[in-house]
C-alpha cells in the first residue's frame, strides 16, 4: 500500500481539478464521464456504459462474483423555465439547487450555440423596503443575460429547457482544504478511480470482478444507480458520497449528528446498510489505523446505497462518506486527508473481500 501522503499525487490532483471544473449537470453528464473514463482507462480491463450515461470500469469482467465501488457524477443545476418579454429568465431546479445562494452569482447557460453567460440579478439594497425584506425564493430569482427582449434572448440560443450551471472553479484553501462546486459527488468518482489506480500500481490480483461505477442522475432520485445495478447484478456494493460537516454555524448537532472535516471518513448506520459489510469496513479501518467517524441515518441514506441495497433481491451494501462543508453551494469544502483516507478505506476493504465472504445473517 502506498504511503498515505502519496495517494493523491500531482497527476491525480490535476485530473481532479479538471474533472471538478468541467460542467456535468444531471442529465448532461457525458463530457465528464468521458474525462473520467480516459483517466481510468490504464487501470481497468474494459468499460460498460448505459443509455443514460453511467460509466463502469471493470477489472476481471469474466469473474462470476461481482463487487461494486460507486460514486455519482452529476451536479445540481437549473433549467430555463420561462423567458419574459424583457428577456429575463426564470428557472426551475435540476436537483437540489439552493435558491438562497443564487442572487449575484454568475451562470453558464448551455445552448446549441455554446455557453451564454448570465447573472442572477437582485434588487439593489437602496431600492428595497427594509421593513419588508424579500428573501430569495425560486419564484423571484431571475437571470439577466443582457438581452433587450425575449426575441434577442432566443436569437442568442436561449430557450426553455436550456440547462444552467455555475462556473465557480477549483481552489485550494490553506494548503489542504479543497473548494469547488460539484465536489458532491465528483469527489466520489475521483476516489473510486484512485482505488483502481492503486490496485493497478500495487499489482493486486482480485479473486472477483470489480466494477468501478460512476452513476448518473443521483441528484434527482438515485436514478442512474437504479438502472446500472440491474445491468451489473452485483454481490456487494460499497458506495461513497458526501455528508455534512455539522460543526459550522447554524447546524443543530442534536438533529444532524456530529461529523467534521479532517476527522476521517464517515461510516453510516441505516437499514439499507448491511451490518456485516459495515462491520468489515470498521474492522478494516481499525486494523489499518484509518481514522473514521460514525453517522446514523433514519429510513434511508439519501444516497445510491439505497438503490443498490434494494435491487436484485437485495445486495449487501454499505456507505463510506466524505465529510463536506456547505453542500449544494459553489464553495463546497473538503479536507484532502479525508479524501485520502476514504480511498485507503475502500482499497483496504476491497482487498479483504473474497467470493467466499458471506454477508448472510444466518451463517
Amino acid at each position: 500500500m502506498a504511503k498515505k501522503a502519496e495517494i493523491i499525487n500531482k497527476k491525480s490532483l490535476e485530473f481532479l481539478e479538471r474533472y471538478l471544473n468541467n460542467a456535468a449537470p444531471t442529465g448532461y453528464e457525458s463530457q465528464g464521464q468521458k474525462m473520467w473514463m480516459e483517466y481510468l482507462k490504464p487501470y481497468v480491463d474494459t468499460f460498460i456504459t448505459d443509455t443514460y450515461g453511467t460509466a463502469v470500469g471493470v477489472i476481471n469482467p469474466d469473474a462470476p462474483y461481482k463487487v461494486v465501488i460507486e460514486g455519482h457524477s452529476d451536479e445540481i443545476s437549473w433549467y430555463v423555465n420561462y423567458i419574459t418579454d424583457d428577456g429575463l429568465l426564470y428557472v426551475i431546479r435540476n436537483g437540489g439547487s439552493d435558491h438562497q445562494i443564487a442572487p449575484s452569482k454568475w451562470v453558464n447557460i448551455h445552448t446549441k450555440k455554446g455557453i451564454v453567460k448570465g447573472v442572477f440579478g437582485w434588487p439593489a439594497i437602496h431600492t428595497r423596503n427594509s421593513a419588508k425584506e424579500e428573501t430569495p425564493k425560486q419564484d423571484n430569482i431571475f437571470i439577466d443575460i443582457g438581452a433587450k427582449d425575449k426575441k434577442e434572448a432566443e436569437k442568442m440560443g436561449v430557450h426553455v429547457g436550456c440547462v444552467i450551471t455555475y462556473p465557480d472553479a477549483f481552489e485550494i484553501l490553506n494548503k489542504n482544504k479543497l473548494v469547488c462546486r460539484a465536489i458532491d459527488n465528483r469527489a466520489g468518482g475521483f476516489m473510486i478511480a484512485e482505488v483502481a489506480r492503486l490496485l493497478h500500481e500495487n499489482k493486486k490480483e482480485l479473486p472477483f470482478g470489480l466494477y468501478i461505477t460512476n452513476s448518473v442522475q443521483e441528484e434527482i432520485g438515485l436514478r442512474g444507480a437504479e438502472m446500472i445495478t440491474q445491468t451489473i447484478k452485483p454481490n456487494v456494493a460499497i458506495v461513497t458520497d458526501v455528508c455534512h460537516d455539522t460543526t459550522t454555524p447554524m447546524i443543530d448537532k442534536k438533529k444532524q449528528g456530529e461529523t467534521k472535516i479532517g476527522d476521517g471518513p464517515v461510516i453510516t448506520y441505516a437499514p439499507a446498510v448491511q451490518n456485516k459489510l459495515r462491520e468489515l469496513i470498521i474492522e478494516t479501518a481499525e486494523t489499518k489505523k484509518i481514522p473514521f467517524q460514525r453517522m446514523a441515518s433514519s429510513r434511508f441514506t439519501g444516497t445510491d446505497t439505497d438503490a443498490f441495497a434494494y435491487s436484485n433481491g437485495g445486495v449487501a451494501s454499505a456507505l463510506i462518506s466524505l465529510p463536506l462543508r456547505y453542500m449544494h453551494t459553489t464553495v463546497e469544502m473538503i479536507h484532502k486527508e479525508d479524501m485520502e483516507n476514504v480511498i485507503r478505506l475502500i482499497y483496504e476493504t476491497v482487498l479483504k473481500i473474497t467470493p467466499e465472504t458471506s454477508f448472510s445473517y444466518f451463517d
